[in-house]
């Protein structure tokens, strides 16, 4: 079989300069900002500072309201260019972070664990999305918090751009329903919940009619 990796990150590498266009990529309006913000404060581990692990962390929107916050954060994405940007981001907020390049899937951190793995909007791009989240969850500590933004979508060749050759073979190739990922993450959590956010315009820059929410597991 074709390993498709140096394919799906030149695709990424490629959607890079205009990621942050989008409303909830950029995060640039500040009612978006803040919707996210409030967001990642309410699903953060209470306390102090926490470790915190953006896998497909892109062009590091997330990360800079994590960083923002006080948590130590570490990003993983596969698409060089990405981590360009989100490096940028931090250091131009004075803020610190780490960025490494590597398999979202399988992220290049070692046998560090993490008080929080966040995830949005990855899964459907996986081969392998149950590996995926064997491999997240072993990597938080115990009380650790698993949060996985994501939803059922036309996938990203919707606007006629075709992404990368066997994507119609991906087992949530579109998204996935929030059903199935708690399907699939139920036996590897003490607790689970899922939060609808498809109602929630700021979020997402203006109304949305796909099924969008975020699943938050504990460990």
């Amino acid at each position: 079989m074709t390993d498709p990796t140096p394919a799906v990150a030149a695709y990424w590498d490629a959607a890079a300069p205009a990621f942050d266009d989008e409303p909830d990529h950029g995060l640039r309006a500040a009612p978006t900002r803040a919707a996210w913000a409030r967001l990642l404060d309410a699903w953060a581990p209470a306390g102090p500072p926490a470790d915190v692990l953006d896998v497909g962390c892109g062009t590091g929107s997330l990360s800079l309201l994590l960083a923002a916050a006080g948590h130590r954060v570490t990003g993983v994405d596969l698409a060089p260019r990405m981590l360009e940007q989100a490096r940028a981001k931090l250091a131009a907020a004075g803020l610190p972070g780490r960025f490494l390049a590597g398999d979202a899937a399988a992220p290049p951190t070692g046998g560090e664990l993490f008080d929080l793995v966040l995830c949005r909007h990855l899964v459907w791009t996986l081969p392998d999305p149950a590996g995926a989240l064997r491999a997240w969850v072993a990597r938080l500590r115990p009380g650790g918090r698993l949060v996985l933004v994501e939803g059922r979508w036309r996938e990203s060749g919707q606007a006629g751009v075709p992404y990368v050759a066997g994507a119609e073979s991906l087992p949530w190739n579109g998204g996935v329903t929030a059903a199935d990922l708690t399907a699939a993450v139920r036996p590897l959590v003490r607790e689970l919940r899922i939060e609808p956010l498809g109602g929630v315009d700021d979020l997402w820059g203006g109304p949305v009619t796909d099924e969008r929410y975020a699943l938050v597991a504990g460990v």
